[in-house]
This record gives C-alpha cells, sequence and structure tokens, in this order.
C-alpha cells in the first residue's frame, strides 16, 4: 500500500505566503511525477503544478510567478510554495504522485486526502 500524506494548509491573508508538504510512504519502488492539484467549492478538481523525477516543472497560468513545486526525491516528498495569495486561490489543495511499487509493470497514481487552504480579503 502507498500513502500520501498532506500536511502546512490554514487560513491566510490575501498576499500572505503557505507551504504545503506531502510525503508519499509504503511498498515504493520509485515515485515519477507528483502533482499538486486544487479543488474549490462547487468547481472541478484543476491542476496546479506538476514535478517529474528529474525536476521539471509545470504549471497552470493562474499560479505562475507566485507558487513554486519542489521536491525531495530521498523524502519522496513534494512541496508547493504559495506566495502572494489571492482569495480565488482559496481551496481543497490535494497531492497525488505516479507511483511504482515494483520495477514491472507500470505505475499507478495516488492522491492525498487534501488540505484546506483559505485566502480572506
Amino acid at each position: 500500500q502507498v500513502q500520501l500524506v498532506e500536511s502546512g494548509g490554514g487560513l491566510v491573508q490575501a498576499g500572505g505566503s503557505l507551504r504545503l508538504s506531502c510525503a508519499a510512504s509504503g511498498s515504493i519502488f520509485s515515485v515519477s511525477s507528483m502533482y499538486w492539484y486544487r479543488q474549490a467549492s462547487g468547481k472541478q478538481r484543476d491542476l496546479v503544478a506538476r514535478i517529474t523525477i528529474a525536476h521539471s516543472t509545470n504549471y497552470a497560468d493562474s499560479v505562475k510567478g507566485r507558487f513554486t513545486i519542489s521536491r525531495d526525491n530521498a523524502k519522496n516528498t513534494v512541496y508547493l510554495q504559495m506566495n502572494s495569495l489571492k482569495p480565488e486561490d482559496t481551496a481543497v489543495y490535494y497531492c497525488a504522485a505516479d507511483v511504482w511499487v515494483t520495477v514491472y509493470g507500470s505505475d499507478s497514481r495516488y492522491w492525498g486526502q487534501g488540505t484546506q487552504v483559505t485566502v480572506s480579503s
């Protein structure tokens, strides 16, 4: 089994910063790409940022220049540094990881339980 555990959400004023963390544990052979998604109330879940094992990154246009995704491969942990937060960033943030549990077959995507980020105006 593979578990992803997030931390770091909370309430912050507009213009503030938060740092989310997500650690993958369990029967892991390798973790390829890691992701942060978010889902605002009543809306679909959207990709916020992605980072490959080689640390190549992609961002949603709405967060470019404000959010930074990073990872520690030795710890199977992904981070999301969120600066200049806006009320429209309010959502439940989910981490995800593409995990190989053995060297055979293919990877599977696992999800964290989500952490609430609320930005007040």
